[in-house]
């Protein structure tokens, strides 16, 4: 069976739904690795820090504030595993991760189902006529990640720690 969408012969909005079941499954499954993950640090020394009210104040805004950031999280890059896997780790309520877990799997299929199609036969079309072109281009992409990367990880070290008193 063929997983890749731009080769499926089968109306656009067929394709969507699978893209969207994909993009379920892989959401929710990371999800529940966070669960997971976070049941195996109950039994360590990390519970301590759990137990604590600057962390529990945490989940209770992630509880109250996340269901955007997880919606949203879906029109990224690697970011929306982070966040589903923190929704796990810090126990979301099904009831607020499940609908905004939807919207972000809509807005993915869609977005996947046309731009990410439309911009993948682009770039086939260039390599084809230039390959040279093609090859700066996504070089440059991937440096312009990498500086953009290295730019925030400085910056979220030159913020100072957040007391887990505060």
């Amino acid at each position: 069976m063929n997983f890749n969408p731009m080769t499926w012969d089968a109306p656009y909005l067929v394709i969507v739904g699978a893209l969207f079941v994909i993009v379920f499954l892989r959401a929710n499954a990371t999800y529940w690795l966070g669960r997971l993950i976070n049941a195996g640090a109950a039994r360590t020394r990390a519970r301590r820090m759990m137990d604590s009210p600057g962390y529990q104040r945490a989940v209770e805004r992630l509880n109250q504030w996340g269901p955007p950031v997880i919606s949203v999280s879906f029109l990224t890059i690697g970011f929306q595993t982070l966040v589903n896997l923190a929704a796990g780790a810090t126990k979301m309520p099904l009831i607020r991760y499940l609908p905004a877990m939807i919207v972000g799997c809509v807005l993915w299929a869609f977005l996947y189902g046309t731009v990410g199609v439309a911009g993948f036969e682009a770039f086939s079309v260039l390599w084809a006529r230039n390959p040279a072109l093609a090859l700066v281009l996504g070089v440059a992409a991937v440096a312009a990640l990498v500086v953009f990367i290295a730019w925030r990880v400085r910056q979220a070290k030159r913020r100072p720690p957040v007391s887990a008193e505060a």
